[in-house]
């Protein structure tokens, strides 16, 4: 376990940043390209677990990516993403993306997904970082769920790996 203090989950939450689409972010049907919303939740994961750990971060893994329904041209995305839990040197970042109609604000949830970040030392070596303090009833949520989740992603592994000898 870590001797760093915990850290409120609020302190490296990202709520709401905007993403006006424009055509060059469409693909057929004129609806946003799902590869460009993934990359941008990637890089804003980063900079959550980035505040969290005051470490460099590296992405480790990309679970349940789930598209709820298209972003379309003209829609603004409003992405909100924080830190879930924290284990040894990983976090667990989840993402929300709405899209959001600038001309009437009605919003519709897009997106879900967990990303996993490892933190690291000026080696490139795993680091502890600080643990997740939950301070609200939906924060605690997202605290136990992602032990649920960190759980079946240990049990796959486990389960791949003998497979595989």
């Amino acid at each position: 376990m870590t001797d760093k203090p915990a850290k409120p989950v609020a302190a490296s939450a990202i709520e709401k940043h905007v993403y006006k689409v424009f055509p060059n972010d469409m693909k057929a049907y004129n609806t946003v390209f799902g590869g460009m919303i993934m990359a941008k939740c990637d890089r804003l994961a980063l900079v959550v677990a980035e505040r969290h750990s005051a470490h460099v971060c590296v992405t480790a893994a990309v679970d349940s990516i789930h598209f709820r329904a298209p972003a379309k041209g003209n829609d603004t995305l409003l992405f909100s993403l924080s830190l879930n839990r924290s284990w040894g040197s990983s976090m667990e970042i989840g993402a929300k993306v709405e899209a959001e109609n600038s001309y009437t604000g009605e919003t519709r949830h897009i997106l879900s997904a967990f990303f996993t970040f490892v933190a690291l030392d000026e080696q490139g070596k795993p680091v502890d970082v600080p643990a997740a303090m939950p301070e609200t009833p939906e924060q605690q949520r997202r605290f136990d769920n992602a032990e649920i989740r960190r759980a079946g992603r240990l049990k796959t592994r486990e389960e791949l790996s003998r497979a595989n000898r």
